[in-house]
């Protein structure tokens, strides 16, 4: 399938923002996953809500299933947070798109250490998915959302240029796009009673 092309770039795009929350390694099998949608970054519209399994390998059907789902059907990006979720349970982000006809945007706040992370999933159930996963994405690109500050993406389905403008255009109150600092607020909130973290 074709990447997307952006002709013209509305402020008000719809997005998808998707964010996992905390869990108990030691006793949680399964964690929730939040969706909000988003008009660029001013709006939200909706908001979804599933669950994956931890150090699964059920995020990429549970994500596409969330979009097949889900009643806004004007979406036009999936933006997500990080490219696992529930541990180590990573999302194919060419099916995601091949199966949803929508762009994904990862979303990496500083540059990831590959070498780390290859050791953790060595002798994981599933690393053979998992690195397949991480080679698909491929290697982090820098975008600058305000002045000097900078975090990274990967994507599919779309060009760097248009990636790079839709993160800019929704990061409209921190240095990450809104669709995903509000999933990570709510799913936090949910799970733990108040939201915690960075967002």
């Amino acid at each position: 399938m074709k990447e997307v092309k952006f002709y013209s770039l509305k402020k008000e795009i719809r997005i998808l923002g998707i964010d996992d929350a905390p869990f108990d390694f030691r006793k949680d099998k399964e964690t929730m996953l939040i969706g909000t949608v988003f008009r660029g970054g001013e709006w939200l519209d909706g908001i979804l809500r599933t669950e994956v399994k931890v150090d699964g390998n059920d995020a990429t059907d549970t994500i596409i299933e969330m979009v097949k789902r889900c009643k806004f059907k004007d979406l036009r990006v999936i933006m997500l947070d990080g490219l696992g979720f529930a541990g180590f349970n990573l999302v194919d982000m060419a099916r995601v798109f091949k199966e949803t006809k929508l762009p994904v945007i990862v979303v990496v706040r500083k540059m990831p250490d590959f070498k780390k992370i290859k050791k953790a999933i060595k002798n994981l159930q599933h690393a053979e998915f998992y690195n397949d996963c991480i080679k698909k994405a491929g290697i982090p690109q820098k975008v600058e959302t305000k002045k000097n500050k900078f975090i990274h993406i990967q994507f599919h389905g779309l060009r760097f240029e248009d990636a790079e403008r839709i993160v800019k255009l929704s990061s409209t109150r921190s240095l990450i796009p809104e669709p995903i600092r509000v999933a990570h607020l709510i799913a936090s909130g949910v799970a733990l009673g108040e939201s915690r973290g960075n967002a």
